[in-house]
């Protein structure tokens, strides 16, 4: 009786054991579905309103003509004005191929040479490819990888298995290109943003997610909340905005008329200065051979809540780094440049880092800078005549100061040595300013954090002897010990 008492006793404990651990799968597979309230009351907090949305470039994801076939979906694509494409595997490629010939990376090369030519022809390109199966071996990753390389291709879409993250790891370093964690919803593995965080850990930063902001909703998550968690991991994101959320009775619907919110979405992929594509992916089923007009209509929306639609961005960011591409440097010092962050530092001086790819007539610059002291000084110089080549330029283009320790027509918002600002309004010291400079024919405006501090109509005055109808733009470097930030530079030309 005893020992069956005892027998009974060990196997209830290892029951208990099972069913403990069980528990506590299940346990962590709940916390794991849940957004951390330190997340929710950071996007609680932040001010999306004042957020200025810069411009994405937009690519289509071809399942969104998946009635069609790859050849097709460009040419439709091309009309809607979109020049970039992800592929997915399994799209027929042409209607004059044999049905079998599909768009993926078991393509032969006299298939895949028709691509280049299409593409050519189209002046269009492939950034991405997926969702795909990548194989759990080396050499059906490396297929992938291969046939992404060959197209130009930098983005590979897929959900990994967990075996397969070593070998990734290993390839994105080799082909230096990335991979982005999609997100099915369940029962997809990575239907909850947490669950692609805790394989990131420790990888290289290539690989990252591709956010789906509808399958997000889906599982009635909030895409806002789900991009704050994974900010910095974000590499490609699949733009959909949906009646609802949730499964039933919901569907994909033109961008700005759903519920995903996405003038805040697209506003915390600036916050996070996401270097991406917006990839577009309509999925409503009614119109799956005529999603243009919600495209349409939704590429309007995009358009009237980027602040920085018509600008052009001067430090320009190619997959992930910033560079100073067209910008050259006179006199002493220098500016140093983060690539992962876009920021400029100045070192040294008294110089000019002048953008010298063309040069400004009418236009509005809008720009961010940062001082490391009080005493920082440094200034934007407006359409300086010609090539730097003597320290000339300052008596013949004005330039907007930045001296928060001076007063007058030496102080920050003020037009150098000509007309001091009507008030103070930069930011304390190490706080980022924003400043918008506005020039048409001779009326220079200046606004500095969203207050006017200039409205002159210029003339030669102070140590400006004469001025530029036009001409370059350039950046102060003054010394080494209080060095100024810049970041953000936009410019928008003006038609007289």
């Amino acid at each position: 009786m005893k020992r069956k008492q005892a027998r009974l006793a060990l196997i209830i404990g290892i029951c208990l054991v099972i069913l403990g651990g069980s528990l506590l799968s299940r346990s962590e597979a709940t916390q794991e579905k849940i957004i951390p309230d330190e997340i929710k009351r950071q996007v609680k907090q932040t001010d999306f309103n004042s957020i200025r949305i810069k411009k994405f470039p937009v690519a289509m994801q071809c399942w969104t003509y998946r009635g069609y076939t790859f050849f097709e979906s460009l040419t439709k694509t091309k009309a809607l004005g979109i020049d970039y494409v992800q592929a997915f595997p399994g799209q027929r490629l042409s209607v004059d191929l044999p049905a079998e010939v599909l768009f993926n990376h078991h393509l032969g090369d006299e298939h895949i040479e028709l691509v280049k030519n299409k593409l050519n022809e189209l002046k269009m390109t492939v950034v991405a490819y997926g969702v795909v199966d990548t194989g759990r071996t080396e050499e059906e990753m490396r297929k992938v990888f291969d046939f992404a390389r060959k197209l130009g291709i930098w983005i590979i879409v897929t959900e990994p298995q967990d075996e397969d993250y070593p070998m990734l790891n290993k390839l994105v370093k080799e082909y230096n290109l990335r991979v982005a964690i999609h997100n099915h919803p369940e029962p997809s593995k990575y239907a909850h943003p947490a669950t692609a965080l805790n394989y990131l850990k420790n990888l290289d930063k290539r690989i990252g997610v591709c956010a789906d902001t509808g399958h997000w909703m889906r599982a009635n998550l909030k895409p806002i909340e789900c991009l704050r968690l994974l900010q910095g991991r974000i590499v490609d994101v699949h733009l959909k905005d949906r009646s609802n959320f949730g499964i039933r009775k919901a569907e994909d619907v033109a961008f700005g008329t759903g519920q995903a919110d996405l003038k805040k979405v697209l506003a915390e992929l600036t916050l996070q200065d996401y270097d991406g594509y917006l990839t577009i992916e309509y999925e409503n089923e009614k119109e799956v051979m005529t999603p243009e007009p919600a495209i349409r209509k939704g590429l309007e929306f995009i358009k009237e809540v980027t602040y920085y639609y018509d600008y052009e961005q001067l430090l320009s960011c190619y997959r992930g780094l910033y560079e100073k591409h067209g910008w050259n440097h006179y006199g002493p010092g220098h500016f140093e440049l983060d690539p992962e962050t876009g920021v400029l530092k100045s070192q040294g001086g008294m110089g000019l880092l002048w953008y010298s790819r063309k040069k400004f007539r009418d236009f509005v610059v809008e720009l961010e800078f940062k001082c490391s002291q009080k005493n920082t000084n440094s200034g934007v110089f407006l359409r300086v005549p010609e090539i730097p080549t003597s320290d000339d330029y300052i008596y013949h283009s004005f330039e907007i100061q930045i001296y928060d320790a001076g007063d007058g027509a030496y102080q920050t918002g003020a037009i150098y040595d000509a007309q001091a600002p009507s008030a103070k309004a930069f930011k304390p010291t190490g706080e980022w300013n924003h400043l918008r400079i506005t020039f048409i024919e001779d009326q220079l405006q200046v606004e500095l954090n969203g207050k006017k501090a200039i409205d002159w109509k210029v003339e030669p005055r102070g140590k400006v002897s004469d001025f530029a109808r036009e001409g370059y733009l350039g950046l102060q470097n003054h010394d080494s010990l209080s060095p100024v930030y810049f970041r953000n530079i936009y410019v928008k030309e003006l038609q007289p």
